[in-house]
């Protein structure tokens, strides 16, 4: 009680008494990179097309790539309809789309005029046969810089290319590596590509990276982690914020959501950080040690006085010394155990993060 209420403290809802205790044993902390890792408010960048730079072509484009973007929910599509409106495109245009379709990890489609107007990734195109050899260098230039980029294809054929940037958070190297201290292999889970996957986690520190993981794989690369080691039984956590993360979170030994991020994936998880720091996943663990410590403490309290007083009132000492446990003196030790139990608990109160703050 005390140690959840300690995390509330810290900004840290833990949902039940096991989740606490589950997290001093992890080994693994699996980070999803949109909104967890980063501010998970992309933005529109840069912006090319292939047939040349006339402005006319540029905005149709992206008027026509905003308008199917503006049926989707996820955060780079509102990425994109934020840019073209900052570019002129008048919200009101955004109109006129005929049998929109999400494809899971990949991108979006819909139909404009009779065009069909496709936005995703470079292995989207690909599996579409739709040939990107026109701004490749463009592509892995961004990509580099770890940006996103998408692909916008009109009728099979590939018109025009956007780079798309979504700032890390101020904390999440300094987080990373107080958990890399701690002994734990941090991984990050990603649906983007390898190249901007790796330059990302290249900036906050991370050795791992498991990219172009569609939503519905997620899970299954949580699995993959516990069944790994000598004992195929690795402590794993998830850090997510999306409704793409919630089967990981379920998946994970411990969950831990973002409490800036989705209600489904809060009410998948069993620990949330309220702020969306992610030093709140450091405290969480330091809590939970430090709270485990506490308990043992206790069981030695709760048992010590049974351990000598039993045998005593048995009257293993008699012989000897002719001693023999008092009634009174045996209540008076029940109901200090009781207190020693209580107020060595409550030492908890005066417990503080280490080094992350």
């Amino acid at each position: 009680m005390v140690g959840t209420g300690k995390g509330a403290e810290n900004g840290i809802l833990i949902k039940d008494a096991e989740s606490l205790e589950r997290a001093h044993k992890l080994e693994v902390v699996v980070v999803d990179k949109t909104g967890t890792l980063t501010e998970g408010k992309p933005t529109v960048t840069d912006y090319l097309t292939v047939r040349g730079t006339a402005n006319s072509n540029e905005i149709k484009l992206l008027q026509m790539a905003a308008a199917v973007e503006r049926n989707s929910e996820h955060p780079l599509a509102e990425a994109v309809v934020n840019y073209a409106i900052s570019q002129g495109v008048d919200r009101k245009k955004l109109t006129g789309v005929q049998d929109f379709d999400a494809v899971t990890g990949r991108g979006v489609q819909g139909v404009i005029d009779g065009h069909l107007i496709q936005i995703g990734t470079e292995r989207w195109m690909q599996d579409l046969d739709i040939d990107t050899q026109s701004l490749q260098s463009q592509r892995q230039a961004w990509e580099q810089a770890a940006k996103t980029t998408a692909w916008v294809a009109i009728d099979g054929k590939a018109e025009g290319l956007m780079g798309i940037s979504d700032a890390l958070k101020n904390t999440s190297a300094q987080a990373v590596s107080a958990l890399q201290k701690m002994g734990l292999e941090v991984v990050m889970l990603t649906g983007d590509n390898q190249q901007t996957a790796e330059a990302i986690a290249q900036a906050v520190g991370i050795h791992r990276v498991f990219a172009e993981v569609r939503p519905d794989q997620k899970a299954a690369k949580i699995k993959q982690l516990q069944s790994e080691g000598p004992n195929k039984n690795r402590q794993v956590a998830m850090v997510g914020d999306g409704i793409n993360d919630a089967p990981a979170l379920a998946q994970a030994d411990v969950g831990i959501s973002i409490g800036t991020g989705t209600d489904v994936a809060i009410a998948a998880s069993d620990i949330t950080l309220i702020s969306g720091d992610l030093k709140g996943i450091v405290t969480a663990i330091q809590l939970s040690k430090a709270t485990i410590a506490n308990i043992r403490q206790n069981l030695f309290f709760a048992f010590i006085y049974n351990v000598a007083g039993i045998p005593i009132a048995a009257g293993i000492l008699y012989p000897i010394f002719g001693w023999l446990l008092n009634p009174i003196i045996a209540g008076g030790a029940m109901a200090f155990s009781s207190v020693s139990v209580v107020t060595n608990a409550l030492r908890l109160r005066n417990f503080q993060p280490k080094g992350v703050r």
